[in-house]
């Protein structure tokens, strides 16, 4: 693709990163086939090729407009295009330029500001969301069923084993999945333990940085990567193997802190360590010796692959690989690599769009009769549990589960 950058940001570090993604692109449109919004609507301009044009327009000097902003928004970031993509368009990072560019130019309505500031100041601090949610739990009973099915049911948290051993991964806590589910953690711990592997926590270590950064600031999500970072390093520096993440969406973007503070002098070499210590929890399995296990693996299980996983982290079919080798019945899904709407704050900016993308998935997930979904990232679990008559689990409860009998639980 031919560009002429204008003069306002050609000569910037991100107007020649957006130059550079941008004549990479071939028009090729093998993108469109994989674009959940695309699919929906059928306008070239909810597809990625039809944003990377609007972009390129705003880029080149042509002022942005409201319209211009919708469609930005309506974008998923699910990242499917990108696995498809033949010339390996880094279509994401394009998007985060062209977001901050058009942001600029076109100011968000009062009540845009209003949700978005409310979200931010409450989504990536798990002391101020858990307090709220268990607030919300509490009264869910008296709400109308419209409002009742979007608060999740209380999920109560389980023993942490207590042997400390030799190997030792720090785990992140996280923000809103303490609340939501602070199972999984727990979990993954009393798995992990069985392999002489004990998860560790650091007490400072918070939000991943992602909610910040989707939603135009981008200082404020590197403000939690770098103290993620401070959280960590001290067990770093005594031999920590590994950084486990049990939310493939935190995954996704911590595996990006080297890229995302690269310019950051005093960060920059921290963050690419952390980066390469990084790891979602099923690369840690894959080569443990899973015959050690002593499972009750008898509930076929549907797996909705998360975006995060499967196309920014590239571990399509992994789970799956895992729970097979353990002796789970894996059922098919059709159409795996299609988002189920939830991507991160995207249900709440677009809930037509995200609740249309949830049932199809629901739909694909229980067409084969599983006794239970699976999943590896905490926002498509509770996105989709709402809609769904199907048990929806991480994976690492349904193994858990079955290691110590404990009866399957959808209390989400």
């Amino acid at each position: 693709m031919q560009t002429n950058i204008a003069e306002f940001i050609n000569s910037t570090a991100q107007g020649k990163e957006a130059d550079a993604i941008l004549r990479k692109c071939v028009h090729c449109g093998f993108c469109l086939a994989t674009c959940p919004t695309y699919n929906l609507r059928g306008n070239e301009l909810d597809s990625p090729r039809g944003r990377i044009y609007l972009i390129k327009q705003v880029l080149e000097g042509q002022p942005a407009s409201a319209i211009t902003q919708s469609h930005l928004d309506a974008c998923l970031n699910c990242r499917a295009c990108e696995t498809t993509c033949p010339a390996n368009v880094d279509y994401h990072r394009l998007l985060d330029i062209g977001v901050q560019v058009v942001e600029k130019q076109v100011p968000r309505s009062f009540a845009q500001k209003a949700l978005r500031h409310s979200i931010l100041s409450v989504l990536p601090y798990s002391a101020r969301f858990t307090p709220l949610l268990k607030a919300a739990q509490h009264i869910r009973p008296l709400l109308p069923k419209a409002l009742k099915t979007k608060i999740p049911l209380r999920s109560s948290k389980s023993s942490w084993p207590k042997r400390a051993h030799e190997k030792r991964m720090l785990v992140l806590e996280g923000c809103v999945q303490p609340g939501l589910a602070p199972d999984i953690n727990a979990a993954a711990a009393r798995v992990l333990s069985q392999f002489n592997i004990s998860l560790i926590t650091a007490d400072k270590a918070g939000c991943c940085g992602a909610i910040s950064y989707h939603l135009n600031k981008q200082e404020d999500g590197r403000d939690f990567m770098r103290n993620n970072i401070d959280a960590w390093w001290p067990t770093i520096e005594e031999g920590c193997e590994a950084i486990v993440m049990t939310a493939s969406g935190c995954g996704s973007t911590i595996k990006e802190y080297g890229k995302l503070l690269k310019d950051d002098h005093l960060y920059a070499e921290k963050a690419a360590r952390i980066s390469a210590l990084t790891k979602d929890l099923v690369e840690v399995f894959t080569d443990l010796p899973l015959e050690k296990l002593t499972l009750n693996a008898t509930s076929s299980v549907a797996f909705q692959c998360p975006c995060s996983l499967q196309h920014a982290q590239g571990l399509s079919g992994s789970v799956e690989t895992v729970l097979a080798r353990l002796g789970f019945p894996i059922k098919p899904v059709s159409d795996g690599h299609i988002c189920c709407g939830s991507a991160g704050t995207y249900s709440i900016f677009q809930p037509e769009l995200a609740n249309q993308l949830g049932v199809q998935k629901v739909e694909a997930l229980e067409k084969a009769n599983p006794d239970i979904i699976g999943s590896a990232n905490i926002g498509c679990m509770t996105h989709l549990s709402g809609k769904s008559n199907t048990p929806i689990q991480h994976w690492i409860q349904i193994i858990d589960a079955a290691m110590t009998g404990t009866k399957t639980d959808n209390s989400r």
